[in-house]
């Protein structure tokens, strides 16, 4: 038998998503995971959850609860939540909410592996805007327990062929269920310029959103854009060439957040979830809600605040919770993260 040529990294610009990341090839690159690691940077295909021990404190599971992880991901706060609701030997269950199909089915396989059967965790296909429903179908008469982790997963950013990178290539799309509605290049390539503009100062806080969205519209006109580092690249050459470069990439990530937000109509998804939460939360229940921007902090934070002056919270502190220097230092991805959380009013009162 000849010599078996052990098979080469391919290149800068490799095609296959399996290809792009050394640390998911653990048979050819055995110290890659552990490296990228050390640098406090997150695996390729997996996800860090955040604030995890300050989540636990304020939802405060207890054995034999009920709880809603409304957006499952990687599954990673579902399973501390399952580790306090089952704990004693209590029948404690949850349910994970996911839109993305493609994820869900995989999150529900790690729980199940680590030993969370049908009776404590059921995974749900839907956005968390219908938990309402979810509930209704499940029959359950509330949670007392309910977690939204707004950011995108790790898996969704990493992974080229879903357009939320600029990284590598990619087709633009940027839709958190691929399978339903229209792709950032289409909504691009149809939208009026004062819906962009408000898109791009809504999503985004953009400060020249009105500059940037005529600019935009006139080259999509010329060559509409289909990729995810054209897009970005006309982006880079967009503007004042004596820009700083951190400012330049920061105007990147602004548009590629606001074409998400747009295009998976997200701040609609929150504005319809806070209207139902209060009616999902047993007396007494509590819920917390992680938020990556200012858009959805600010509809958080008047929701709970309103709740609190009508008497449906009992508590629902003004301050946010941060992750702290050391969790930002291991995991960047958690420097913009804020909690917020509050608590149903009790039974009786």
């Amino acid at each position: 038998m000849g010599h078996k040529r052990r098979p080469r990294y391919p290149g800068r610009n490799p095609r296959a998503f399996e290809h792009k990341y050394k640390e998911l090839r653990s048979d050819q690159y055995p110290d890659a995971a552990a490296h990228i690691e050390s640098r406090g940077k997150t695996l390729a295909g997996s996800h860090r959850p955040i604030l995890v021990r300050e989540i636990l404190e304020v939802l405060d599971p207890k054995p034999g609860e009920r709880g809603v992880d409304c957006t499952l991901g990687h599954g990673g706060h579902a399973l501390e939540l399952l580790g306090r609701l089952r704990a004693e030997g209590k029948p404690g269950c949850l349910l994970g909410l996911d839109v993305d199909p493609l994820e869900l089915p995989r999150a529900e396989a790690r729980l199940r592996a680590a030993g969370h059967d049908a009776e404590a965790f059921a995974a749900v296909a839907s956005n968390f805007a219908g938990l309402p429903a979810v509930l209704a179908r499940m029959e359950w008469d509330g949670a007392d327990v309910i977690l939204a982790d707004l950011g995108v997963s790790s898996m969704q950013i990493d992974n080229p062929e879903r357009g939320f990178t600029f990284k590598f290539d990619g087709p633009l799309d940027l839709r958190l269920n691929p399978l339903r509605g229209v792709s950032a290049a289409e909504w691009l390539a149809g939208i009026r310029v004062n819906r962009l503009e408000a898109a791009l100062r809504e999503g985004a806080d953009e400060p020249r959103a009105t500059s940037l969205a005529a600019a935009l519209a006139v080259a999509r006109e010329a060559t509409p854009f289909r990729r995810t580092c054209q897009l970005a690249d006309w982006l880079r050459a967009w503007g004042d060439k004596a820009e700083p470069r951190d400012e330049v990439e920061r105007r990147v990530r602004r548009v590629f957040q606001a074409l998400r937000i747009a295009v998976n109509d997200e701040y609609s998804a929150l504005d319809t979830w806070l209207r139902g939460l209060p009616h999902c939360l047993r007396p007494g229940g509590r819920v917390a809600v992680l938020t990556f921007h200012s858009g959805e902090d600010r509809r958080v934070k008047h929701a709970f605040r309103q709740g609190v002056e009508s008497g449906i919270y009992s508590e629902a502190p003004e301050e946010v919770i941060r992750p702290s220097a050391e969790e930002q230092r291991a995991n960047p991805r958690s420097s913009s993260a804020k909690l917020r959380w509050a608590r149903r009013q009790d039974a009786g009162v």
